[in-house]
């Protein structure tokens, strides 16, 4: 499991440290999220919410924790439409008050999340109208986010689609080992397994990745956003106009 960073107020500081969205909102609106605040264990397939749920709490992903955004279809395949790590959050962001989910909210790799009620977030945005924007702002990053995953799973070749999601994944991590089975590749892309297991050994053979069963270790970003298609760039791109310095950058 990814280590974990606190939430809490650090030294010196006035916000919760752990997720970069809560880090952009102004003093005015933490002062009201922060006494509700609460930081909770979040395990590997878990389910935050499915379709048709109230959404009755938005969740912020802690350091490594990795939330995706899925769509189940009739005959038991899901699909990805975002993933969400320590630069976002997951429901209640822009709508006023419980409203029901669209996709399944599934924890991809457990980790911790700071939750709060979205009476308590709506609040906050009307106390502070920079809170509202920027909420609004990262609502507009995550919808880019899944559009160009719609034309990434249209356009591009699998090896591609599942290069793309090892860099975003080592984005939030900010680690090496990514802890991912071939399974949850597999499921996140929407193909069976052996297209995956195939496309792992090119990755590996490429020398991008070196793979053991439950984690695969990113041995050359370089090889690996070579093997990416233009989608990874085109949305880190967006997030950097949108809300700069909110996309997760790795430490040196």
């Amino acid at each position: 499991m990814p280590k974990s960073e606190g939430l809490g107020v650090a030294a010196g500081q006035s916000k919760p440290t752990g997720n970069q969205l809560l880090r952009f909102l102004p003093k005015a609106a933490m002062e009201i999220i922060t006494p509700h605040l609460e930081r909770i264990p979040l395990e590997r397939g878990q389910s935050l919410f499915e379709p048709g749920d109230d959404v009755t709490h938005a969740h912020f992903p802690i350091g490594g924790t990795v939330v995706a955004l899925v769509l189940p279809m009739q005959d038991g395949r899901i699909i990805e439409a975002a993933t969400i790590g320590r630069e976002g959050a997951v429901g209640g962001i822009v709508s006023l008050g419980s409203k029901p989910a669209f996709a399944r909210a599934t924890v991809q790799i457990p980790g911790e999340a700071a939750r709060v009620p979205v009476a308590c977030l709506e609040a906050a945005k009307r106390a502070a109208p920079r809170a509202h924007d920027v909420l609004v702002r990262y609502a507009d990053c995550l919808t880019a986010q899944v559009l160009q995953a719609v034309a990434c799973a249209a356009l591009h070749t699998l090896e591609a689609r599942c290069a793309r999601w090892l860099l975003m994944t080592h984005d939030r991590l900010q680690q090496a080992d990514l802890p991912l089975t071939q399974e949850t590749l597999a499921e996140m892309l929407g193909v069976a397994r052996t297209y995956v297991t195939r496309i792992a050994r090119a990755l590996q053979r490429r020398g991008a990745i070196s793979y053991r069963r439950g984690m695969i270790r990113v041995v050359s970003r370089s090889l690996l956003e070579q093997a990416a298609c233009e989608c990874y760039v085109s949305v880190r791109q967006h997030f950097d106009r949108i809300l700069p310095g909110l996309y997760p950058r790795l430490e040196p």
